[in-house]
């Protein structure tokens, strides 16, 4: 009697993981799913913000402010642009982490709204400097 309550005991926890596991997976899934338009969104973001700097630096700012666009200066914003990306991934997988207990009925109004919140953070935070500038 003794070793089927253990028996009984052992496969609930091994449902109970088996359940969390899939939850997890489910999760990285959802956010991986998403991630292609993410960083599509921050690729865009960039360019434009790149645009929106120049034209602010060279139609806006003063004509003593040292302000130029050069190659090295293009490429050199780039790599940093790059490098911003590489973090703003990171901060990606805090998406994941965000649903630990979560009610899984909310669990699908949850990722939406914190992706959402993710994403144009992510879009317009780099549109700052630009209008840092004005």
């Amino acid at each position: 009697m003794k070793s089927l309550i253990h028996v009984l005991l052992q496969a609930a926890r091994e449902i109970g993981k088996q359940a969390s596991d899939d939850t997890t997976a489910s999760a990285r899934a959802w956010w991986e799913a998403r991630r292609w338009r993410y960083n599509k969104g921050l690729v865009i973001a960039g360019l434009l913000a790149f645009v929106g700097y120049s034209i602010v630096g060279s139609v806006f700012l003063a004509d003593d402010v040292e302000f130029e666009i050069t190659v090295f200066t293009t490429i050199f914003q780039g790599i940093g642009y790059l490098f911003m990306m590489v973090v703003a991934n990171v901060c990606y997988f805090l998406g994941p982490l965000s649903e630990r207990g979560v009610d899984s009925k909310d669990l699908e109004q949850h990722r939406q709204r914190y992706y959402r919140l993710g994403f144009w953070f992510s879009v317009l935070l780099p549109f700052s400097i630009p209008l840092r500038c004005c």
